[in-house]
């Protein structure tokens, strides 16, 4: 039996993600269909029972909103929440804006997938002429971090970001689930979490996994959902 329970959840879907392009530390809020996806995941999480002691999220307004909604769906409002940088989405330095889809057919789909899903590969870092860096480097909320401005990250690969405990985007999920369940570097890269589906890790009293990571829901859908963000690094195919 588990001594420990432990849920993570991409955060449901961003309004860059259905643009298909690197988020990132941009802030960004839900779509429409994100908002629904964490509500759903609260119903789901409600009729399986769940009890959340504590819940800990990035300090981006997509990770914190899902929060949000799967608490009030599940009536838990009044669980604590705790928010840090250190849980946001990797950084993916010049990256951040791009389209995925205009960047596999510039730069080929192996590259773009080495860029999103391996482990030590850095993406060009982030300058202070790109579009984007001020909106990020001059936000509020980085200026009450525990680190200076020139500390805080210009790129990251998933091995920098490895050792985050909890999380709730994407990449720092994966590297989670890395960290935990002893996952290859060669096979992270195979790793892909959908938006808005909650993971179930079963530990025992040393944070030991007691089996694989479980996808909550309905697996053909989540077997879908999979395949949606898999397929957002492929050239996209041009109706005729």
């Amino acid at each position: 039996m588990s001594k420990y329970r432990l849920v993570l959840l991409r955060h449901g879907e961003g309004a860059w993600t259905k643009e298909n392009r690197f988020c990132s530390w941009v802030d960004q809020k839900l779509s429409s269909d994100g908002i629904k996806e964490a509500q759903n995941c609260g119903k789901h999480l409600k009729a399986l029972g769940f009890e959340f002691d504590l819940v800990f999220t990035s300090v981006l307004s997509r990770s914190i909103q899902t929060a949000w909604l799967i608490l009030e769906e599940m009536g838990q409002e009044w669980v604590p929440i705790q928010s840090s940088w250190r849980l946001n989405e990797r950084h993916y330095g010049a990256l951040i804006g791009l389209n995925r889809a205009e960047m596999a057919l510039n730069h080929g789909e192996e590259q773009v997938k080495i860029w999103r899903r391996s482990y030590d590969v850095t993406p060009p870092p982030i300058s202070e002429s790109h579009p984007y860096y001020k909106e990020i480097y001059n936000d509020r909320r980085y200026k009450c971090s525990d680190v200076s401005q020139e500390s805080l990250p210009k790129a990251e690969s998933l091995k920098d970001v490895k050792m985050i405990l909890i999380s709730a985007h994407g990449n720092s999920s994966r590297a989670l689930l890395k960290h935990v369940e002893g996952i290859s570097d060669e096979d992270i890269i195979n790793v892909t979490l959908p938006t808005g589906v909650p993971i179930l890790l079963e530990l025992d009293e040393n944070l030991h996994p007691l089996g694989p990571h479980q996808f909550l829901g309905d697996q053909e859908a989540i077997q879908a959902a999979i395949k949606k963000v898999e397929d957002q690094g492929k050239v996209k195919s041009v109706e005729k």
